[in-house]
């Protein structure tokens, strides 16, 4: 299997979320959960990428478990924020469907990775493609 995590759809739309919930966020000043969702969010890409990096597929697998972690940790952060008028009901809404979506992939991408070799790229990503 070929990979690099630029090169990975879940990567790229949970960059994507980040970014957004920055955006959303970025007027709050209950900075108590801003820095929570903010840090649950930025954590999904960065152990896709670094597991990914890891050269090994149980490895992989593990960081993919981990992103899977803060995907659901951020969906409760998510509920709460709602919940005490930080974030709408209407954008809380699309960002617990794309988390929900986001978890799927990221099941998706533990399941293929059962018992196969990582080979590594020699190009480098395009992540500005996100």
């Amino acid at each position: 299997m070929k990979s690099n995590f630029e090169n990975l759809d879940v990567w790229k739309k949970s960059c994507r979320l980040t970014v957004n919930l920055h955006e959303l966020l970025k007027e709050t000043n209950s900075f108590w959960i801003k820095d929570q969702i903010l840090r649950s969010a930025l954590s999904i890409p960065s152990n896709i990428a670094e597991g990914c990096d890891r050269n090994s597929t149980a490895e992989f697998r593990r960081f993919v478990n981990i992103a899977k972690g803060s995907a659901a940790e951020l969906r409760t952060q998510i509920y709460i924020a709602i919940q005490i008028g930080i974030i709408d009901k209407e954008n809380g809404k699309i960002i617990i469907d794309e988390l929900i979506s986001l978890t799927k992939m990221l099941q998706a991408l533990k399941n293929s990775l059962a018992d196969k070799p990582i080979v590594r790229s020699t190009s480098l990503g395009q992540a500005d493609n996100l």
